[in-house]
């Protein structure tokens, strides 16, 4: 849902005489690919190149506008540490004893100012354990990984350093590429509403500490699809992919078409019932309009 609001805002823009630079980033190394692809036992590369390569036929499928640049993490590794460098070089950022590098979140005045939460605000969770275990060296509990010192459960997955092998956090990923290609600041960023925090805070914090200039100017945020009313989730067996729209006679227009038939910062409920309301309203436009004048029914 989210890439398909993003490019109908695009599309929009451009056909208003706008020209847009769209970067759309890989993470194709941080906690969740390292562990996956080691379940799957591939290496990292060759789980995220099959994952991608998906990710971009389904893209294609929906008719979603191809990005300008789309860059990979692991392909802008010295862009990173180039910007945690300077991070630590103005204050913002430390080394700790177990070798990872931490953003200092009490030396940004404006943290929580997308999410407007106050620092003090902040809270452990419910267990009372920091947010990542494996963080135990931190000057604040609150602060956040720049830098992860390597371990032995990160198999291969390590890279040099100034602060010895290891790997980037996923927030640093997402703010040195995205300054890479679009300067330290740009006029829009967008995802869904479950990164506004933290992730997005993150970004801003250790962007705008680095350059003093806004990160972005403007935030587009897309609500969650829900599936039958519920969160979509593998364990509530509700996760359904465009193959499966496929399986049950649906075409990716028909799914586009309900992917944007709500607001797009309200929840949207996707039920196979609403899949075919949808594909049968496309029908009527189809009809109405002469085939001719419609894309074609991918």
């Amino acid at each position: 849902r989210s890439f398909v609001a993003q490019d109908v805002f695009r599309r929009v823009i451009e056909a208003l005489g706008m020209q847009t630079c769209h970067v759309r980033n890989i993470t194709d190394v941080d906690d969740k690919t390292i562990r996956e692809s080691q379940k799957e036992g591939l290496s990292l590369q060759d789980f995220t190149h099959k994952w991608q390569s998906k990710f971009t036929q389904d893209c294609q499928a929906l008719e979603i506008l191809p990005p300008t640049h789309e860059p990979s993490a692991v392909a802008h590794i010295a862009d990173q540490i180039q910007l945690i460098e300077r991070l630590i070089a103005q204050g913002n950022a430390y080394q700790a004893e177990n070798g990872s590098v931490y953003f200092r979140i009490g030396s940004f005045q404006d943290y929580g100012k997308l999410a407007r939460l106050k620092i003090t605000g902040i809270q452990r969770n419910a267990s009372n354990r920091l947010i990542d275990a494996d963080e135990y060296d931190k000057e604040s509990w609150r602060d956040f990984a720049l830098w992860k010192s390597w371990k032995p459960e990160d198999c291969a997955n390590r890279w040099e350093s100034p602060w010895g092998q290891g790997r980037p956090g996923w927030h640093i990923e997402c703010s040195a590429m995205s300054m890479r290609y679009l300067g330290e600041s740009f006029d829009l960023h967008s995802g869904g509403i479950d990164l506004i925090f933290p992730h997005h805070e993150n970004e801003i914090a250790q962007s705008e500490a680095a350059t003093g200039k806004p990160f972005a100017q403007h935030w587009f945020h897309i609500a969650h699809l829900r599936v039958n009313g519920e969160k979509m989730s593998k364990s509530l067996g509700n996760l359904y992919t465009l193959d499966d729209v496929a399986a049950h006679g649906f075409k990716p227009a028909d799914l586009r078409y309900l992917l944007l038939s709500g607001h797009y910062r309200q929840p949207l409920n996707f039920t196979w019932e609403s899949l075919a309301a949808a594909e049968s309203t496309l029908r009527r436009i189809r009809g109405y309009l002469g085939a001719e004048q419609m894309p074609p029914e991918s």
